[in-house]
């Protein structure tokens, strides 16, 4: 493709997905500006994975940063995009891109619905992922944990937040809590690893003394079960800590229980039962109530999409065509749709978490980011020629300038990660330094000094 024929693509969000679809369209010879909320690109891979898979991570990041330094992608970090924000939708969409792609993953908060959950030591798993990776904002918030923590949850993630309480905060006591049984469990076994050593076996076997009826009751073998999650515990990081790691299964938290000082001290528990449900099986409460004595609470039960970007929102999603199109893959997955019109919102696509809030890791977003480029290829043959990137460009660095932004392009991304590198020996878990603000690092790029 030559430049005279090549549109102008903008990518909102610099996460597995955004580059994934920044790839294909500047591969295809067209002009790709990303904007990003934060400073540094990679989203999930730079401030949601564990800190410890450096190696994934700095493959990841050779790659994003040979695709950012072709002549044909314009990147600008710390550019806000939603309502109130830097920029609107509308904003960026009056720029004159051909097509507009969100790829700003799930940047919104499932409501935690339990009674006591604005007391002191209640964390979402996202604030703490995003706090051990240093994600400004977060990674010099204190993030007070206690002796014994209870995580919400039975994935990867509550799995990654054991980790890390277990290896670096090294508390007495991880509980994973879990609506459902052992046998519907979601980590992955490889991930377990990571902590197995500091598996409560004891208390494991007692769990599934107190739960093999309630197992037995829907054709669940406890003995059989028990030693098929034990076997996982193979190939354990080295004990590092003292730190005690259980589960407690068919509970589900009904209420926090706090203090004077409004601190957490506990939670008040349902016993649930397993009823069958299809293949599968749903927790049922048996309105058996008792308490759990914890220190703080974290919920690892899944994220939203951010409703005040100014996207059509419905149901913790931005809402896409419900009508198919029948081609693979499908346009309409992709497209953003107003409801109350009737119609897609032209030229707005969806992909990552952005389409489908939690879904998978890194491969499945940039997998999803792979299948949106297809789409807008298919949109841009339709259409003809937008704005030039220089008009594009011009115009949007007149807005960000009359707002008073303060963007970062590539030239200043490579002082920061110098900077960074020269902190050699400081770091904690992450395995690396990183300035935890925006502040120490906008101070850094345009003085030279943090």
């Amino acid at each position: 493709m030559t430049a005279t024929n090549a549109h102008v693509i903008i990518i909102v969000g610099a996460g597995p997905a955004g580059m994934a679809v920044a790839g294909t369209m500047a591969k295809a010879g067209h002009e790709v500006i990303i904007l990003n909320r934060d400073i540094k690109f990679g989203g999930l891979a730079e401030y949601g994975i564990f800190p410890a898979k450096l190696k994934l991570r700095g493959g990841l990041k050779k790659q994003y940063w040979d695709l950012l330094e072709q002549p044909n992608v314009h990147y600008l970090g710390n550019v806000t995009v939603g309502n109130g924000k830097d920029l609107t939708v509308e904003d960026v969409r009056g720029l004159g891109a051909s097509a507009v792609v969100f790829t700003i993953g799930a940047q919104g908060t499932k409501a935690i619905g339990v009674e006591g959950d604005s007391a002191k030591g209640v964390y979402h798993a996202k604030d703490v992922v995003y706090h051990f990776n240093r994600l400004p904002g977060f990674g010099d918030r204190p993030f007070d944990m206690g002796k014994h923590v209870a995580v919400i949850g039975a994935g990867d993630v509550m799995v990654d937040i054991a980790h890390w309480l277990t290896r670096y905060k090294k508390v007495e006591r991880v509980t994973a809590i879990v609506r459902r049984g052992p046998v519907e469990r979601k980590y992955n076994p490889k991930e377990i690893r990571a902590v197995c050593a500091n598996m409560d076996l004891d208390g494991i076997k007692k769990e599934f003394d107190r739960i093999k009826d309630r197992m037995a009751a829907v054709g669940q073998k406890a003995d059989e079960v028990l030693k098929g999650l034990i076997d996982e515990f193979t190939k354990c990081e080295p004990k590092v800590s003292e730190t005690k790691m259980g589960f407690k299964f068919l509970a589900s938290p009904k209420r926090i229980l706090v203090d004077a000082n409004n601190c957490v001290r506990g939670l008040e528990m349902e016993d649930n039962r397993l009823d069958p449900k299809g293949e599968d099986t749903v927790a049922v409460g048996l309105k058996q109530h008792y308490e759990f004595p914890c220190d703080a609470v974290v919920f690892a039960v899944g994220d939203k999409v951010d409703e005040t970007v100014g996207l059509p929102y419905k149901g913790g999603l931005f809402v896409t065509n419900p009508n198919k199109t029948g081609n693979d893959p499908d346009d309409a997955l992709f497209q953003a749709y107003d409801e109350a019109a009737g119609k897609v919102v032209e030229g707005i696509f969806l992909a990552g978490w952005a389409r489908k809030a939690s879904e998978g890791l890194v491969g499945v977003a940039k997998r999803d980011g792979d299948w949106c480029a297809e789409v807008v290829e298919r949109y841009l043959a339709t259409k003809s020629m937008g704005d030039q990137a220089k008009v594009v460009l011009d115009k949007l660095h007149q807005i960000l300038k009359s707002r008073k932004s303060q963007p970062v392009d590539v030239k200043g991304l490579r002082k920061l990660e110098a900077a960074e590198k020269a902190h050699t020996g400081e770091s904690d878990c992450i395995g690396e330094f990183k300035y935890a603000s925006n502040r120490d690092m906008i101070g850094l790029i345009e003085t030279g000094r943090a």
